[in-house]
């Protein structure tokens, strides 16, 4: 099942969407932050998690669903966030921390929320799988329609939360697709070290679901795979494990020197770029011309310019509201 060519124009204008506002947001989040950086200087104080490279994941998966399905991210969530239709403006006020932000600035770029397209992600590893089966099941016993999905990294895996979820997916057969980014390294620990076996989706066997594993970081094989899971969850059939071979370009946040990676890595991922390799196969294909294709990156851009000047226009959250939408003992 090949994406139509409506599909691939998404697909690619949401890559270069997420790309570009990572871009922007890397360039500002240094402000305030030279010569002497301190993480909680400039207009986006905090970490920052980019997840430049891992573009093909989201639009793989998310060309499947619509507003009522789930998602649940982890704390390098932009490029799943965009894909599912989270409003960039709003999301770019939340990373600014602004009133006018998703969250009224409270929560930033690692608790985005979106009740609008059933968005949420964390900052906590493998938080997001109970909630997404928690969701999952909530539609089976409503008989409602619409699945959930969990995007994790490959540490989450090893997280015992995450073993707890997917019991409990499998036995309760609810529709629900786990989706593991599969980068290679957490933080700065290589897969090989943290992990016992060489791909997570076999752990799959234990859960009586059916694994597969998708190699190349590759927009194509990422959305057939996801089209024949959600499909399968839609059906009542239970949950379906992806693993993705993908690759983050930057580093675990912004201002990680990167010494763990082995020389040449890094040169060896950018030579690999999902998003000009796409490009060259819609042109190619004829799914678009080059000029169509300049004309999706430069409204991308437009949109993403839009964004962050909405969100540096915005007004600071009022301090006495700081204590208003948190629990209290």
């Amino acid at each position: 099942m090949a994406p139509t060519p409506e599909q691939q124009q998404w697909m690619y204008r949401m890559m270069v969407t997420s790309r570009k506002f990572e871009e922007a947001i890397a360039t500002i989040y240094m402000e305030g932050k030279t010569p002497a950086f301190n993480m909680a200087d400039g207009p986006i104080p905090g970490e920052m998690h980019l997840s430049n490279g891992q573009e093909p994941v989201a639009v793989g998966v998310c060309a499947h669903l619509e507003a009522d399905d789930v998602v649940t991210a982890t704390h390098r969530p932009h490029h799943q966030a965009i894909a599912k239709g989270v409003n960039l403006e709003r999301m770019a006020a939340e990373i600014f921390g602004k009133k006018t932000g998703l969250s009224g600035g409270r929560g930033g770029h690692m608790h985005i929320f979106d009740a609008d397209v059933n968005f949420a992600c964390s900052g906590i590893i493998a938080q997001g799988m109970g909630p997404a089966v928690g969701a999952a099941l909530s539609r089976k016993m409503q008989n409602k329609p619409g699945v959930a999905v969990a995007f994790v990294g490959e540490g989450a895996v090893n997280q015992g939360g995450w073993h707890e979820a997917m019991n409990l997916a499998a036995l309760w057969k609810v529709p629900f697709v786990c989706v593991i980014e599969d980068n290679a390294w957490g933080i700065s620990v290589a897969k090989g070290a943290s992990t016992s076996v060489a791909n997570n989706s076999d752990r799959a066997a234990a859960y009586g679901v059916p694994g597969k594993r998708i190699e190349g970081n590759d927009p194509y094989a990422i959305y057939e795979a996801a089209g024949e899971a959600v499909a399968r969850a839609r059906a009542g059939d239970g949950p379906t494990l992806l693993e993705v071979d993908t690759y983050r370009l930057a580093g675990h946040f912004i201002g990680d020197a990167e010494g763990y990676r082995p020389e040449g890595e890094k040169d060896a991922l950018f030579e690999k770029d999902p998003i000009p390799k796409m490009r060259d196969k819609m042109v190619a294909d004829g799914v678009a011309t080059a000029a169509e294709m300049d004309a999706i990156e430069n409204e991308a851009a437009a949109t993403v310019d839009a964004a962050i000047k909405y969100a540096r226009d915005s007004a600071d959250p009022s301090p006495e509201d700081a204590l208003t939408k948190v629990f209290a003992a």
